[in-house]
């Protein structure tokens, strides 16, 4: 009998795996959204850098001033929300109260989303070894995934097997990939973003509109304010995921798919240690090194190599992935 393989707690909405957590209204509203021509997006892969550019986005549009920090040190998590819903949890209601202006994320790949020529897409890429081990930390400290006993080589199989959320990690970044150079999509990857932060806040700001390229060139602080309210440090001391009684209160004047989530993870028998971890972990390159088999290794490396063969993707990760 083949082995049983644990997975996280899942569900299936037309043909895409997402979290059991999350409102299916609002996941619906999420695949059916009609982007407007007004709209940013933060289109990824999970874990490939996705809060990162979020900050980033969030605090280009502040021109570098900081979010309100509230009592527990935290930021203010309605704020950001605000700033930057992530659509595929909060639905339309996430749009219909954002600030503007703001940025919307989604983990959706190409094929599945409405898009507009007149909207603008911010894709970030991150090399599939730093991702799977990223990924695999993310649902084991997430309550909501019920995967705090889950194991590695368990979660490892099910990434190359693309039976995670979001689905394959290849089929996300090859439906993106042939769009990379038109004229309303950013592309970039988390190892240049590592490289060269500086570089890829000038040029999001670009891609954004001259606002921002002047409100940088004006004020060099605003510049190194983005750049420090974006930084590892300051997310890991400032931002980690609400408790479950902050997402209560959360839950009273915001988002109805918040407190689906409040709900889910509250009928979960939740090991309190893992009730709140912060949402920043490493944020290296090369992790999976500390991780990966020699076996694992040579398997993931061979499916990278297949999988983009045909493209220059693996000029994006060659010295990462190696």
């Amino acid at each position: 009998m083949a082995k049983m393989i644990k997975a996280p707690l899942y569900s299936r909405m037309d043909g895409i795996i997402y979290p059991s957590m999350f409102s299916p209204t609002c996941f619906r509203e999420a695949l059916n959204y009609k982007a407007q021509p007004n709209d940013t997006f933060i289109v990824t892969y999970p874990k490939s850098g996705t809060t990162w550019m979020q900050h980033i986005l969030m605090y280009i549009f502040r021109k570098g001033e900081e979010l309100n920090i509230g009592k527990t040190g935290n930021l203010d998590v309605s704020e950001f929300i605000k700033y930057c819903p992530f659509i595929d949890v909060c639905g339309l209601e996430g749009i219909q109260k954002m600030k503007k202006p703001g940025c919307i994320k989604t983990h959706l790949p190409y094929n599945h989303l409405s898009l507009s020529p007149e909207a603008k897409y911010i894709f970030v890429a991150r090399n599939p070894k730093d991702c799977c081990v990223s990924f695999y930390h993310h649902a084991r400290n997430h309550p909501g995934f019920g995967y705090w006993d889950g194991n590695f080589n368990d979660f490892f199989e099910l990434f190359m097997d693309g039976e995670l959320e979001y689905n394959d990690y290849f089929d996300h970044l090859l439906s993106w990939y042939p769009h990379r150079n038109d004229s309303n999509v950013f592309y970039t990857t988390y190892e240049e973003m590592k490289k060269d932060i500086r570089g890829v806040i000038v040029s999001v700001s670009k891609f954004l509109g001259q606002e921002y390229t002047e409100a940088i060139e004006k004020d060099n602080s605003v510049l190194n304010n983005i750049i420090l309210f974006s930084s590892f440090e300051y997310m890991q001391k400032h931002y980690s995921r609400p408790s479950l009684t902050e997402m209560k209160e959360l839950n009273t004047e915001t988002y109805s798919g918040i407190k689906y989530i409040t709900e889910f993870v509250a009928s979960l028998d939740v090991p309190s240690i893992i009730v709140k971890r912060n949402n920043i972990r490493k944020g290296i390159v090369g992790d999976w090194k500390n991780v990966l088999n020699i076996e694992q290794n040579q398997r993931l490396t061979e499916k990278f190599f297949d999988k983009t063969k045909d493209t220059d993707i693996s000029n994006w990760f060659s010295q990462a992935i190696i």
